[in-house]
C-alpha cells in the first residue's frame, strides 16, 4: 500500500455529517452472549435511538487493560451509537462477566487470548441482523489498541480501525517503563512464581502511593464518579507479567491492512509508541494530536471524548 498520512487539528472536522445525532445517553442496548475459545462471554450492543431494525455500520469498541466493558468502552460504544453507528462492547475472557475461569488464568492480561475474543466478536456480530456484515470497524483503546490491531490485520470483515490514546509497545518502551532490563526481568520472574503458586491476584487500582497494587495512582479506576464502578473487577494476577512485558504491537506496523485514525496527545501515555508503529505501516494513517489531554481524561472527559469520538465517526463513514 501506498503510505498516507494526514494530520488534524481538532477544530478541523466536518461537523456537518455528525449534526442532528441523538445524544450519548439516547441510545438502546442488547445484552447478548457468545462463544470464544469455550469460554462464554458477556456483550452488549448499542444502537440509535430511532434505530429501525436495519442493519447498520457497526463499529467493535474495547478498552484499556484491566477494564471491563461497562468502564471506557461503554462511554465510547455510545457516542458511536449517537453519532448512526451500531457499537459493539464485550468483557474479556476471565474478566467482569465473561469466562468463568480459574484463578491461574482469571483476572490475567493475556495479550494473545484477548486477541482471541476480539476475532470471535467480530465473528459473531457479522451475523446479527442489525449488524451490516460490509461495514464493520475497529475501535481500540489504551492497552486493547494492540488487541485490535492484532485482531483484524488480515481479516476480511473488518473495514476500518481506530484507535484513541493508544498503549502501543515495543521491547525499547518496555524497559523505559517497567525499570528498565532488571526491572523487566524481575517482573517476569514474579509472573512465573506466580503461574507455578497458581496464580497471585493484587489490586489492580488504587490511591497514590499505595503498596501491593499494580496502579497506585488514583485517578479514573480509583474515582466512584469515574472508573471505579460496581462492575469493575480491580483485580490483576500477577501471572500477566511475562505475556504483556513481550508482546510488542508498537512493532506490528507492516501487518496492518487497513485505513487507521489515531487520536492522541504527547501528555497521554508513550505517544513515541504511535511513531514507533508508523514507522512500519504502509497505509492510510490519519493522525489527531490533542494538546494537555491525559490518558484518563480520554476515557471519560466529556469534551475529549466528544473530539475523539468526532474523529473515530468521521474516519469508519469514509
Amino acid at each position: 500500500m501506498t503510505k498516507t498520512t494526514k494530520t488534524i487539528a481538532s477544530t478541523a472536522l466536518a461537523s456537518a455529517l455528525l449534526s442532528g445525532t441523538a445524544l450519548a445517553s439516547e441510545i438502546q442496548t442488547r445484552a447478548v452472549t457468545f462463544d470464544s475459545n469455550g469460554a462464554a462471554m458477556a456483550g452488549t450492543l448499542y444502537l440509535p435511538v430511532d434505530h429501525d431494525g436495519s442493519a447498520l455500520p457497526t463499529v467493535v469498541v474495547t478498552g484499556a487493560w484491566t477494564s471491563v466493558q461497562q468502564q471506557m468502552p461503554a462511554t465510547y460504544a455510545r457516542e458511536m451509537a449517537a453519532r448512526g453507528y451500531a457499537a459493539f462492547t464485550f468483557d474479556f475472557r476471565g474478566w467482569g462477566q465473561s469466562g468463568d475461569l480459574p484463578q491461574n488464568v482469571r483476572f490475567e492480561e493475556n495479550p494473545a487470548a484477548k486477541i482471541e475474543d476480539i476475532e470471535a466478536a467480530i465473528a459473531f456480530i457479522a451475523d446479527l441482523p442489525e449488524v451490516d456484515a460490509a461495514n464493520i470497524n475497529g475501535l481500540g483503546i489504551c492497552a486493547s489498541a494492540g488487541y485490535m490491531i492484532d485482531a483484524v490485520s488480515g481479516n476480511p470483515l473488518i473495514n476500518r480501525v481506530g484507535l484513541v490514546a493508544p498503549w502501543l509497545q515495543n521491547e525499547a518502551l518496555v524497559n523505559a517503563v517497567y525499570g528498565g532490563e532488571d526491572g523487566v526481568n524481575g517482573l517476569i520472574e514474579l509472573g512465573r512464581t506466580a503461574e507455578a503458586e497458581g496464580g497471585i491476584i493484587i489490586p489492580a487500582a488504587g490511591p497514590e502511593g499505595a503498596e501491593g497494587v499494580l496502579m497506585p495512582i488514583g485517578g479514573y479506576y480509583y474515582e466512584a464518579d469515574r472508573g471505579a464502578i460496581p462492575e469493575y473487577d480491580n483485580q490483576w494476577n500477577q501471572t500477566s507479567w511475562e505475556g504483556w512485558l513481550t508482546y510488542h504491537p508498537a512493532d506490528h506496523g507492516a501487518a496492518l491492512d487497513k485505513p487507521l485514525a489515531v487520536v492522541h496527545s504527547e501528555s497521554a501515555a508513550i505517544p513515541q509508541g504511535v511513531r514507533d508503529f508508523l514507522s512500519g505501516f504502509a497505509g492510510d494513517a490519519t493522525l489527531q494530536w490533542l494538546e494537555d489531554v491525559s490518558q484518563f481524561d480520554f476515557y471519560d472527559n466529556p469534551q475529549d471524548v466528544t473530539r475523539a469520538a468526532d474523529t473515530m465517526a468521521a474516519h469508519f463513514s469514509s
